[in-house]
């Protein structure tokens, strides 16, 4: 960061976007700050469906749930990759978590998405394919209603190509996080927290060591662990 004989300001999480650190900060934008990039709620240094779960859930959640996301924000940076199941993994485990809490209406849309996953998980194989699989199984078994309806819904559908993926997870992403925030469950707050936590730990399971990479666009810092962001945290909050 450039020197100034002025105190650092370190932002305080809230919702929506900000335009400096003075106003506040989503999720995201904290996590550009922290890994030194320009002020942005889409940084370069998380993977686009990661970050998209990220500002969700900052912003669904209650002023003391967001509170409690601060702990998560370094373990997202450095989690990029160009994996083409990455984007397909955070929306599954996303939609399984949601669709047996949300409305019915909700449920259906997500149903419908998990088939768009399934079909175009069909084509890989692996580790992670299975993983998505399975968190496609676990979430159409609970909610067996919106799949039949679902089932109706999609008959004929073919395998997604690039952009229609693109579009199914970004709409399954908001219908789930915004599902569980409006959701009659004891602690929504908790249920997001636990979400966001797992899925970063999902993805961090297939890109496990987080670095920073120099680019000539908005990464001219040198790489830092987890634990070296965390100690700046810390001495920037005390």
């Amino acid at each position: 960061m450039p020197k100034s004989d002025s105190p650092v300001v370190m932002p305080v999480l809230s919702a929506g976007k900000h335009r400096t650190p003075r106003q506040g900060a989503c999720f995201m934008e904290f996590a550009s700050w922290l890994a030194g990039e320009s002020w942005s709620d889409h940084p370069a240094c998380t993977h686009p469906a990661l970050a998209s779960l990220a500002r969700l859930v900052n912003d669904c959640s209650t002023n003391p749930g967001r509170a409690r996301l601060v702990e998560l924000i370094p373990s997202v940076i450095g989690l990029t990759d160009d994996d083409p199941l990455i984007g397909v993994l955070v929306t599954a485990r996303a939609s399984s978590a949601a669709i047996a809490v949300v409305s019915e209406a909700r449920q259906r849309a997500l149903a419908v998405g998990l088939f768009c996953l399934q079909r175009y998980v069909n084509g890989y194989a692996g580790a992670v394919a299975e993983q998505i699989e399975q968190f496609i199984v676990d979430g159409l078994a609970s909610a067996p209603a919106a799949v039949l309806w679902a089932q109706e819904f999609s008959l004929g559908q073919l395998q997604p190509g690039p952009r229609e993926l693109v579009r199914a997870c970004t709409a399954a992403l908001r219908v789930s996080v915004i599902g569980i925030a409006e959701a009659c469950i004891k602690d929504p707050d908790a249920t997001l927290h636990q979400l966001l936590s797992d899925t970063i730990t999902d993805v961090t399971a297939i890109k496990p060591t987080p670095a920073q990479t120099s680019s000539a666009q908005n990464t001219p810092t040198q790489p830092q662990s987890g634990a070296q962001l965390r100690e700046r945290m810390l001495l920037t909050h005390s």
